[in-house]
């Protein structure tokens, strides 16, 4: 009920344009930065250091880069490709009205297939040349934080676009259901970059999802041996 409540209040004050866009950018900017920000304060206080999987710490003078950078990149990438994005929402079908979707199956199905997408393109990344000049900037923190998953060349945060799209293009999704997607997806990454693993990590309870402990591997070891390049799950690198 609450739900429908606040979908009237939406789409009776905002246009299609600014919940589709506007509201979109912002939406993952507030779920972004509050699921991540925590993590620099855990390293700055040492708090939980037990479920740290690497003992190294990154210094306040790299993590205020990585902030400053994901701000610019936000800011002037991420935007402007939100805001002309309008048509390709529109051609997808996406629609803000009444009634409310059944999202259940078609979340999972956006899980499956982005993974599959990720996959492939984050191996393509590992190549010689493409990770010297892209996919080199994401490595440079070896010992990640839940910030720096989207700490990445412009053309990487384009390609990570596409790969969480392509899902939601191919069905015509209700805008909950884009938005719901889209907080679920941050919250796993930020989750996979986190660099702890905790006893109540998702990893523990989701059958083949390889969580903070699949990920830091990745990011600790040089471009062509390094492994583990899907985002969720764990049976494409198998």
């Amino acid at each position: 009920m609450a739900a429908v409540i606040y979908s009237i209040y939406l789409i009776t004050n905002f246009s299609d344009f600014q919940l589709s866009c506007i509201g979109s950018f912002i939406l993952h900017e507030s779920v972004f930065f509050l699921s991540g920000l925590p993590f620099i304060l855990l390293e700055i206080l040492r708090y939980l250091s037990k479920y740290k999987i690497q003992a190294k710490v990154n210094t306040p003078e790299a993590q205020g880069k990585c902030i400053m950078r994901l701000l610019l990149y936000h800011f002037c990438v991420n935007l402007p490709v939100m805001l002309l994005s309008y048509p390709v929402f529109t051609f997808m079908g996406m629609r803000s009205s009444l009634p409310l979707p059944s999202w259940y199956f078609k979340i999972l199905f956006y899980f499956i297939l982005e993974d599959f997408v990720f996959y492939w393109g984050r191996r393509i990344l590992h190549t010689k040349w493409l990770y010297q000049h892209v996919h080199r900037i994401h490595h440079e923190y070896a010992t990640p934080f839940g910030l720096t998953s989207e700490y990445a060349h412009p053309a990487e945060i384009l390609f990570l676009g596409f790969a969480t799209i392509v899902g939601p293009a191919i069905t015509c999704p209700h805008l909950l259901t884009l938005w719901l997607w889209m907080m679920v997806r941050v919250l796993e990454t930020v989750e996979a970059h986190c660099g702890y693993h905790f006893p109540w990590s998702p990893s523990n309870f989701i059958p083949l999802n390889g969580g903070s402990d699949f990920h830091d591997y990745h990011h600790r070891l040089l471009y062509t041996k390094s492994g583990n390049y899907s985002s969720t799950f764990v049976y494409m690198d198998w």
